[in-house]
Order: C-alpha cells, then structure tokens, then sequence
C-alpha cells in the first residue's frame, strides 16, 4: 500500500471516529434528554401527589372549621335558650314573690275609706307594681266567662246554674298570672254546670 492509500485509510478511519464520536455524543445528549425528561416527569409526579396530599389536608382542615362552626352556631342557640329559660324562671319566682303583696293593695284599694290621699298612695304603688310585673313580661290570664282550662285554672267551687254554659269560669276568686307560656299562679276560679 502506499502512502497514500495509507493516507486516505486513516483519513476514512479518522472519518469514521468521528462519525462514531458525533454518533456517541448524539447518543449522549439523547440519553441526558431523556434522563432530565425522566427526572422532570418524577419531579412533576411528586408535584402532583404533594398536591393531592394537600388538597386531603385542605378538605380535612375546611371540613373541621365547618363542622367548629357549627358546634359553635349550635352552642350559641344552646345559651341563648338556656339564658331565656333562666330569666323566666327568675322572673316567674320574683313575680309569685310579689304577687300576694298586690293581691293585698288591690283589697285596700278596693276597701271603703275617707282618706282619699291614702287610698291613692296606696293606688300608686299598685300600678308601679303592675307596671314592674308587665316590664317582666308578667301578664294576668283572662279568666272571667272563659271555658275552664286546668292548666290556666284552679277550680276551689262548683255550680250548678243553666244560665251559664258547662265548664265556664262565672266567678274569679284570684287572679292568675302568666309570663310567657309558663303560669307564674293558676286563677282560683269557681266553675259552672
């Protein structure tokens, strides 16, 4: 061989390494490629489940405020009514308190005297008292000619009279208070037929 087929031997061998280097470095870029591809596909995957995960924790921490809040609607309605309750029956042992106090300046209004001063200090009192017990909420249950309820009256006589109709209430001995829906004191009341 000579020289110069030695020369364009080496020279197609040279050729020939490079198009293998430039082959390999090829190969190498595909393959950084693909690894940085795999790399950012674990990455965005471990995004996504991380997200997830927070998404659980949001659901979960969203659904405990409401359920919180709830409770907390719940336990104010609760105290609410529980305060309402307890101002009734404060009111209601205040009011049986006072009421045979009125009962008594209603029987010395209702007496007969000269001392017409007297009788209106005396009638003062009472409406300041009347007042007091309407401010509470403290009404008097209508009774007179009304049909006898057990749970508004007591009935302490009993008549037998056809101008009345049966169980209607034709006499008020005492007279019953309510405030609200609960009676503070029944009426005495006498019953007919």
């Amino acid at each position: 061989m000579s020289k110069k087929q030695n020369a364009e031997t080496e020279e197609k061998v040279e050729k020939q390494n490079e198009d293998i280097n430039v082959e390999e470095e090829k190969n190498e870029q595909e393959e950084n490629v693909e690894d940085k591809v795999e790399e950012q596909e674990d990455y965005v995957a471990k995004l996504e489940s991380e997200l997830i995960e927070q998404r659980k924790k949001t659901d979960e921490y969203f659904e405990h405020l409401k359920r919180n809040m709830a409770e907390f609607d719940n336990y104010k309605k609760r105290i609410a009514k529980e305060k309402d309750a307890m101002y009734n029956m404060i009111a209601s042992d205040l009011a049986a308190d006072i009421l045979p106090s009125l009962d008594n300046l209603e029987k010395a209004i209702a007496s007969e005297t000269e001392n017409t001063s007297f009788k209106d200090g005396i009638s003062m009192i009472y409406n300041g008292l009347r007042d007091a017990l309407n401010k509470m909420g403290v009404t008097e249950i209508d009774a007179q000619g009304k049909t006898f309820d057990p749970n508004l009256h007591e009935a302490v006589m009993h008549v037998e009279d056809e101008n009345f109709g049966e169980k209607q209430v034709v006499e008020v001995f005492r007279k019953g208070y309510i405030i609200k829906d609960r009676v503070v004191r029944h009426a005495m009341v006498k019953v007919a037929n």
